[in-house]
């Protein structure tokens, strides 16, 4: 993701060199979910996701790590993220 640390927005980038379910998470250090950011199908190519920092219920986050879990036809990538404020 890019800006990291970031304030108040990161962008989450990836590929897809085949089509299929794609789910992208976000989680606080206590393993909960605070975002869901893309939940189904997908063609291939190249996506950029926005995260403005906000839960699903569209409240503010505080500051601290995060983490990202992108699951892309069963192939699963976490990476850590840190909002600044």
């Amino acid at each position: 993701n890019v800006p990291n640390p970031f304030n108040p927005a990161t962008e989450i980038a990836f590929s897809l060199p085949r089509a299929g379910r794609v789910r992208l998470e976000v989680f606080d250090v206590s393993g909960r979910k605070v975002r869901t950011l893309v939940d189904g199908r997908l063609e291939t190519g190249a996506y950029t996701i926005m995260w403005r920092g906000e839960n699903d219920r569209g409240a503010r986050t505080s500051s601290g790590t995060y983490f990202y879990r992108l699951d892309a036809d069963g192939e699963v990538l976490t990476r850590k993220m840190t909002l600044l404020k």
